[in-house]
Parts: structure tokens; sequence; C-alpha cells
């Protein structure tokens, strides 16, 4: 079975929060055996339109990336993110 990804794009509004959504989602990301690929960092538009923040997390399957984004812990978190953040989200299966 192929690894999945979430791949988002985050524009941060309120960057001194930001950190509150972390904390909130690190026991889901834990739980589902999350690993980040790509965790922010400099970056290069080539083509279309950017956010501040880019990010990857690369898990065991489809079914384990969705099970955590719709897990009562990453829940909870994401109400956080949307207080702070403006998101692209989108959960993608690997090759």
């Amino acid at each position: 079975m192929p690894k999945a990804y979430w791949i988002v794009r985050v524009s941060v509004r309120q960057p001194e929060r930001y950190p509150d959504y972390l904390a909130a989602a690190q026991p889901a990301f834990e739980k589902f055996g999350a690993k980040f690929i790509v965790r922010g960092g400099p970056f290069e538009l080539m083509e279309g339109h950017a956010r501040d923040r880019n990010v990857v997390v690369e898990f065991a399957d489809s079914d384990t990336a969705m099970a955590c984004y719709r897990s009562a812990e990453y829940q909870k978190a994401k109400t956080i993110r949307q207080q702070y953040a403006d998101a692209d989200f989108v959960v993608v299966e690997g090759v």
C-alpha cells in the first residue's frame, strides 16, 4: 500500500499564537505516526499563488492520513489553527 501525504499551504495571521495549534496537533501526529518531510523553510514560487508556509507530512497510507485528519485530536487542533491561519489542505496518495 503506498504512503500518503498531507500537503498543506498556510498563511499565518497571528504568528505569536500559531504555536498553540502546533502543540494541540502534536498528540494526533504522534498517534498516527506523522513524519514531517517539509515544515516551513525558504521556498521560491515558480508559478501560481503562494502562502507563507508549505508543509508535507508523510503517513503510512491513505487510511492513516485520513484517520489522523478526522481524529478528535486533530479536529481540536484544526479549530485552533483556523483562528490564527488560513490554509489549503489536501491528502494525496504517493506512488
